[in-house]
């Protein structure tokens, strides 16, 4: 069993951004499995744990979704390229060291020796804006399963125009549908670093929509 090193659990809550530098390194199996384990620890509406999920390591199948995933993310971005290979970063989108990493992975997704697909099932007709609740919990303890183990990864749907032809490829039934692309692998650059956000006391509201506190100012207001 490979070890797992003390990883302090708000340490790797601060330090997990997204990972798109990934190496093909293989993923030892016996960690796969309990990064998977613990991701369906997760929270689950109901405690139902209406999900799946669809490893995919099989070159063939990441082969035709990776071409699926480079064309649509072409189409999306190709013509804004030279521009967002010069922006800066800010509050309002990505700068260029974000698009670059977004570009690379576009390019190398495949080499990523591990795929996660979460699956709902009887979920393909839903109209609700919020399906994503009784999964994206345990979504995230698989990333954080994976930070443990120096494992990087990143959600992605860049497929989801050919959604009805992923799930003719996994063999899913009609009645389902995929919540995320994830892959897993061993960075290849960067580090474990806290992403930057924007100062909490601007995203937070109290007690209603913009009312905001100082944080460093006790309040008495209940």
């Amino acid at each position: 069993m490979t070890s797992l090193p003390d990883l302090p659990l708000l340490h790797a809550l601060r330090t997990t951004p997204s990972r798109r530098y990934l190496s093909d390194r293989p993923i030892p199996t016996d960690v796969l499995w309990d990064i998977l384990d613990t991701a369906t620890r997760g929270p689950s509406g109901g405690n139902r744990q209406a999900w799946g999920w669809v490893v995919v390591t099989d070159p063939e199948i990441k082969r035709v979704v990776a071409d699926w995933y480079r064309d649509h993310w072409q189409r999306t971005y190709e013509p804004r390229r030279e521009e967002l290979s010069r922006a800066s970063s800010s509050s309002q989108g990505f700068g260029a060291a974000s698009f670059r990493a977004i570009e690379y992975l576009a390019g190398h997704i495949a080499e990523a020796p591990v795929w996660v697909i979460p699956v709902l099932p009887d979920a393909a007709a839903s109209t609700n804006p919020r399906l994503g609740a009784s999964i994206y919990g345990a979504v995230q303890q698989l990333v954080l399963a994976a930070r443990a183990y120096g494992i990087g990864s990143v959600l992605t749907t860049f497929y989801v125009d050919r959604e009805p032809e992923l799930r003719t490829l996994l063999g899913l039934p009609d009645h389902a549908v995929t919540m995320a692309l994830l892959p897993l692998g061993y960075p290849l650059r960067g580090r474990w670093a806290e992403p930057r956000r924007l100062p909490v006391e601007q995203v937070v509201h109290w007690n209603g929509w913009g009312r905001h506190r100082d944080r460093t100012v006790p309040s008495r207001e209940k």
